[in-house]
């Protein structure tokens, strides 16, 4: 027997008109082409109009990080998310499609950066850019902690210096494509001492710089 598709509601808070949606096709026209849209899915109807009622920065980065004092394995998985560290997340409205990334202390759950939108790229791309300034923000800050993404593929292109993206080169992402470029000068040119380590989804949920968007 197939299983049901779970049905979704989305809150706006920052779009063309706020309010909650019922499919994700009204959400985007909310907020397609709207700088700096704010919006959540939800499970069912009444948390949406719930969240309505607050404020956007109430339902993000919402995932307990308690001060866990595991061991760390190795340099790309460990059993517990070390709370003294930074995650890094990116979103994308379609594939190609819209684009933004940001950063998240764990400890005290600040956004540390958020870079986007931007036009025609990739999620992997923005997890890849995600990673790459996380590195040169620590080092800017003397900081030596962990940081964590929850995609293999970005920690590799990072550890390979190289995002080995398919895209094409448009018009629309020329400067997706700069950024790429001066990331990948930047890995080259500097040595990186801060571990990558994957953020394990299946065991802590989602990502503490998640958007909410999936």
């Amino acid at each position: 027997m197939a299983r049901k598709k779970e049905n979704k509601f989305y809150t706006v808070w920052k779009g063309h008109t706020t309010g909650v949606f019922k499919t994700w096709a009204e959400c985007q026209l909310q907020i397609k082409n709207f700088k700096g849209c704010e919006y959540k899915s939800f499970s069912n109807e009444e948390k949406a109009h719930e969240a309505l009622r607050g404020e956007y920065k109430d339902y993000v980065n919402i995932i307990p990080i308690a001060d866990f004092k595991g061991p760390v394995k190795n340099a790309l998985i460990s059993d517990y998310p070390v709370s003294s560290s930074i995650a890094v997340d990116a979103a994308s409205s379609g594939n190609p499609g819209t684009m933004e990334y940001r950063g998240v202390d764990l400890k005290t759950k600040k956004v540390l950066f958020h870079k986007g939108p931007f036009k025609e790229a990739t999620n992997n791309i923005g997890e890849f850019l995600a990673l790459v300034h996380g590195l040169a923000f620590l080092k800017q800050q003397g900081r030596s902690c962990d940081i964590y993404s929850d995609s293999r593929t970005a920690i590799k292109w990072v550890s390979k210096k190289k995002c080995n993206t398919s895209l094409t080169l448009t018009k629309n992402n020329q400067n997706v494509f700069e950024l790429i470029s001066k990331a990948e000068k930047w890995l080259k040119k500097n040595s990186v001492s801060n571990r990558i380590l994957k953020w394990e989804t299946k065991k802590w949920g989602e990502v503490p710089a998640d958007f909410g968007r999936k």
